[in-house]
């Protein structure tokens, strides 16, 4: 005789019935591709994944997930490093694929603003954007698989932050489906509105646990029409913070990134797969990768040509690029130093951000105390200087077991989070807390913006069934403690 159906049974089958055709998803061949985020190292596979393809659709599900008790989790393109948008398991969730909502709805090259479908992939919104003669400036690694509902309910950073801001600085409006299914409007466009709170701060960065972004009023610039990339070697961090101090003072607004590697990291690039050269006449400590842009008059390649002869008590050696081209096989260099550091393997990732004149004693604190506890891990250190975001992961010597692994990565994150605390840093710059930073973060906050933080949820979130256990505890939710 069959077991009688469970409540979450019932529920989901009413949700499968209450949705349009094909918007629900159960099968394990359907769904097992949204149980893994591109990591590989957080798994859990959902109860169902639904995939609406309007707000409406969005407002629907909400609506019976509520009344049904089903807890959910929002999934832009799971490049995420914290496990924010992974099933929990074993107790399960639905996850919210965002993926069909994928349009441009518009964008106006006199308002320099663009609205965008949360499901909408970064790279595919960029090339919108330039058709416009603009530039939506977040820029990373992973652009052409991140979604930009997940960029901005992370608050993306990347290369640009220096000159643009985070994702947070960009962001106009917000469409958002809130856990009761009612739908917030704010998708303004306008530069200057100081009518009551600005609610849309509450979500970005949320990391969906207050609401489910579902579109987005984004920032757009001009396009520039000169970029101009430098490669230089200088003899330490601290060397690197002179020059970073003097290009913003003589570059003034047209830098927009200033990237620190190690020589580590430019060893990883060059012994890759791809066989990079090495790119100066010889190894130096410290490489700063510069780019600046410009439209108009401006005679940007004088500019930074100019200002690095100036330096040239810092700059040992560079190279300026010679064309587009030759400065995105610069920018290879970082971008192959990130993909082969783990050598096909796990490694630990921290992002981390201090005060950015605290950043070279940092680093230097950090690797020291790293070299005499773990002495046989490899630390790869690069980041971006103009925001004081580094970093500085660990990986494990070939061949040591998995147990051994996860102690090492145990005790080194400690390390580099003490200096972190010594330097009155954050833990997480720009990746969020997710599930993987949240013990770390609840001994570092503050009691009080955790009971703000709690209050919040309490009131968007009362039955806590949107993002449960990522960013806050399930014990600090509640309003009663």
């Amino acid at each position: 005789m069959n077991a009688p159906p469970t409540a979450q049974a019932k529920a989901l089958a009413a949700l499968a019935a209450a949705m349009p055709e094909g918007t629900l998803l159960t099968a394990d061949g359907d769904v097992e591709r949204y149980s893994r985020d591109w990591t590989g190292d957080h798994y859990g596979r959902p109860l169902a994944v639904a995939r609406p393809r309007t707000v409406e659709d969005v407002s629907l599900l909400m609506r019976h997930c509520s009344a049904g008790g089903i807890q959910v989790v929002p999934q832009g393109g799971l490049t995420g490093l914290v496990g924010a948008a992974v099933a929990s398991h074993p107790a399960g969730e639905v996850v919210v694929s965002l993926e069909r909502m994928n349009r441009v709805r518009s964008v106006n090259s006199i308002d320099f603003a663009m609205v965008v479908e949360a499901g909408c992939i970064l790279e595919d919104a960029k090339k919108q954007a330039e058709a416009a003669d603009c530039i939506l400036p977040i820029t990373f690694g992973a652009q052409g698989s991140c979604r930009i509902g997940g960029n901005v309910a992370t608050n993306a950073g990347g290369f640009n932050v220096l000159r643009y801001g985070m994702t947070r600085d960009l962001v106009l409006g917000l469409e958002v489906v809130l856990a009761d299914g009612r739908v917030w409007n704010g998708l303004k466009t306008l530069r200057k509105d100081n009518s009551g709170y600005d609610l849309k701060q509450i979500f970005i960065g949320s990391e969906g646990t207050l609401g489910i972004i579902t579109a987005a009023a984004l920032k757009v610039f001009p396009k520039p029409t000169q970029v101009e990339t430098a490669l230089v070697g200088v003899e330490s961090v601290e060397k690197a913070m002179e020059l970073y101090a003097r290009a913003r003072r003589e570059c003034s607004d047209l830098l927009t990134a200033f990237e620190l590697i190690l020589r580590g990291g430019i060893e990883i690039a060059i012994n890759s797969p791809g066989k990079l050269a090495d790119p100066l006449s010889q190894p130096y400590p410290v490489y700063v990768l510069i780019e600046a842009s410009a439209g108009g008059r401006v005679d940007l390649r004088s500019l930074l040509e100019g200002f690095l002869t100036d330096a040239g008590d810092i700059v040992l050696d560079g190279v300026v690029a010679a064309s587009r081209a030759q400065g995105e096989k610069l920018w290879l260099l970082r971008e192959m130093m990130v993909e082969w550091q783990g050598r096909g393997g796990r490694y630990l990732r921290t992002d981390v951000s201090v005060p950015i004149s605290s950043l070279a004693s940092f680093v230097s604190e950090a690797i020291e105390a790293l070299g005499e506890s773990h002495p046989e891990a490899l630390p790869v250190t690069y980041g971006h200087v103009g925001d004081g975001n580094i970093h500085l992961n660990v990986v494990p010597p070939e061949h040591m077991g998995p147990d051994a692994v996860e102690t090492l990565f145990h005790a080194t994150e400690k390390i580099i989070f003490d200096v972190i605390d010594r330097h009155g840093g954050s833990i997480s710059a720009e990746h969020g807390i997710g599930k993987v930073k949240q013990q770390a973060f609840l001994e570092r906050a503050d009691p009080v913006a955790l009971d703000l933080a709690g209050r919040i949820k309490d009131a968007l979130d009362p039955s806590n069934i949107l993002s449960a256990g990522r960013i806050l505890a399930a014990r600090s939710i509640s309003g009663n403690g």
